[in-house]
C-alpha cells in the first residue's frame, strides 16, 4: 500500500472513530442525566480525584483558562457539589474539594453510564466483546498524555 492510500485509510478510520466516540460520549451524557455541562462534570471529577485543588490547579488539569475554572467552580459550589476553603498556607488562595453530594452525583452518573454500556454489550458475542476489549486497550494507549 502506498503512502497516499495509507494516509487516506488512516483518515477514513480516524473519521469513523471520531464519529463513534462522539456519538458514544453524547449518549453517555444523556444517560448520566446530571444537568451539568461536560466541562462542569469534568471539573467535578478532577476535583474529586485530585483535590483539594486551587482554581489554578484545576485550570491546569482541565486545560482551561483560570477565569473559566473559577466560573465552573462557582457553579459547582452553588450546586453544593464542591466546597471552597481557605488554604492554610496562603490565605489569599482557596482550595476546592468535592462534597459528599458531589461524590455521590459522580458515583450515580458513572453507574448509569456503566449500566447503559453493559446493557448494550449484553447481546454481543465473545468475538465482538474481545474486539471491544482490544479497542479499549488501544484507545487508552493512544490517549495517554505524555505530559503527565
Amino acid at each position: 500500500m502506498n503512502d497516499t492510500s495509507q494516509s487516506t485509510s488512516d483518515l477514513d478510520l480516524a473519521a469513523r472513530l471520531r464519529l463513534s466516540v462522539t456519538r458514544t460520549a453524547r449518549r453517555l451524557r444523556q444517560e448520566a442525566d446530571a444537568d451539568l455541562t461536560p466541562s462542569q462534570v469534568a471539573a467535578l471529577a478532577t476535583v474529586e480525584r485530585h483535590g483539594p485543588l486551587t482554581p489554578s490547579e484545576l485550570a491546569a488539569a482541565e486545560r482551561i483558562q483560570r477565569p473559566t475554572a473559577t466560573r465552573v467552580a462557582a457553579h459547582l459550589e452553588a450546586r453544593g457539589l464542591v466546597a471552597r476553603t481557605g488554604d492554610p498556607g496562603d490565605g489569599r488562595v482557596s482550595l476546592l474539594s468535592a462534597t459528599a453530594q458531589g461524590g455521590a452525583l459522580l458515583k450515580t452518573m458513572r453507574s448509569r453510564k456503566n449500566a447503559y454500556l453493559a446493557a448494550r454489550m449484553a447481546g454481543l458475542g465473545a468475538e465482538d466483546r474481545a474486539a471491544l476489549e482490544r479497542a479499549a486497550d488501544v484507545l487508552e494507549r493512544m490517549l495517554e498524555d505524555p505530559r503527565t
